[in-house]
């Protein structure tokens, strides 16, 4: 059967989501589809930071840092509320620094935690941020650490006594495959090991259930489907069942047992608190906080609903208007993130002939086309409006 406007125009009239479009502030002649690299604003961002510079700092001062509702609170306020997001407790995540600085702590704390492992296991598909920082902290700690990269397939097999951390993705970043954490946990912990998952390109769009898994250490960021804009701070989770041995190297001020006490060595505080650092980021996290409650909001049964709709359709219009491009995503919707990307000898001039008209993509090396389709408010008629923009850009190589 052949797909029109029609009916990815019906599919919108019948969207239980449609209504939450109206609550991020997108331009008109734009078809936005690279939420997976960084999500739209939200228009309560522009409201918050608006009340964040006028009364409470400009008019509160100092004295906004104190109190339930104060600054202070943020980091485990918007922690608890991606908890929710992410199949984790209250007290188990909080909200700090960037992706890259808490895969350091996490990857050094978990080798602590492991003593006479020395191996932290991963893939060549991995994020390669992940793989930077566990290859830097290996070269920092010297023989007390290496990293060992293992095809995909390998990963299981490739588990043995030194293997301190296994790092991984849950949804990979060039084809939006999602990786089966419940099974790699499981195999990773019956040898001995921990598991530390990056969910950068999971959260606010892919169903995550850390405790359900069995998942001892997680990160991820802020700007991609929890839409908490440029350079977002990040998030990390740490198993409620680890906290009390859990000594991350970053032994800043705001870890301490006692920040205000300023004594002269250091303790480590109670429960998440310890994986703090430094001072809050007071306005990105306020912009956060909008962004992670315009997912909460919709709820995730419903997100992942449209998440797979819309990766289907896209697939479908693509494979009816651009047989010339190579699905490289999963074709099973349920091992697929919300992402769709297509491989093509010419991706990168492709991307940008596209964006030229005005549809907003991206590409990644080599050959690939990459298209994050945010469900809150990406429509079923952009999908139709952005093949037809794909095929003319193909049309004119």
């Amino acid at each position: 059967m052949t797909l029109t406007r029609a009916d990815m125009a019906a599919l919108d009239a019948a969207d239980p989501l449609a209504r939450h479009r109206d609550a991020f502030d997108l331009p008109d002649d734009i078809i936005y589809l690279d939420g997976n690299s960084l999500g739209a604003m939200p228009r309560a961002a522009r409201t918050r930071l608006a009340h964040v510079l006028d009364a409470e700092w400009r008019t509160g001062l100092i004295r906004s840092w104190r109190g339930p509702t104060g600054w202070m609170a943020l980091p485990r306020k918007v922690g608890d509320a991606i908890a929710g997001l992410i199949g984790a407790a209250p007290g188990e995540v909080i909200v700090a620094d960037s992706t890259s600085v808490n895969l350091f702590k996490l990857l050094a704390a978990a080798l602590a935690m492991n003593p006479g492992r020395t191996t932290i296991l991963s893939e060549p598909d991995n994020f390669p941020t992940d793989l930077y920082i566990a290859e830097g902290l290996a070269r920092l700690v010297g023989p007390a650490a290496r990293l060992k990269i293992v095809p995909r397939a390998q990963l299981a097999g490739a588990i043995d006594s030194d293997t301190a951390v296994l790092t991984m993705t849950h949804v990979d970043y060039r084809t939006a495959e999602i990786l089966d954490m419940a099974a790699l946990t499981r195999a990773a912990q019956a040898k001995g090991a921990l598991v530390l998952w990056d969910l950068s390109h999971s959260a606010g769009a892919v169903p995550v259930d850390l405790n359900g898994s069995g998942a001892d250490l997680a990160v991820g960021c802020g700007y991609k489907f929890l839409n908490g804009g440029p350079g977002a701070p990040a998030y990390l989770f740490v198993a409620r069942r680890h906290q009390d041995r859990f000594v991350q190297p970053l032994s800043g001020w705001l870890g301490h047992g006692a920040p205000f006490a300023f004594e002269t060595g250091y303790r480590p505080a109670s429960g998440i608190a310890r994986a703090l650092c430094g001072t809050p980021p007071v306005l990105s996290l306020a912009a956060l906080d909008e962004g992670v409650q315009t997912v909460v909001a919709a709820g995730m049964p419903a997100l992942r609903a449209k998440s797979m709709a819309l990766t289907q359709r896209f697939i479908d219009l693509a494979a009816q208007e651009c047989p010339e491009l190579v699905l490289a995503s999963p074709r099973d919707s349920t091992r697929r993130g919300s992402q769709v990307s297509f491989h093509h000898s010419q991706a990168e001039r492709v991307m940008e002939a596209l964006i030229a008209t005005g549809v907003i993509g991206d590409f990644r090396t080599p050959d690939v086309l990459r298209f994050g389709l945010a469900p809150l408010y990406v429509r079923f008629a952009d999908l139709w409006d952005a093949v037809a923009r794909l095929k003319g850009a193909l049309s004119r190589l």
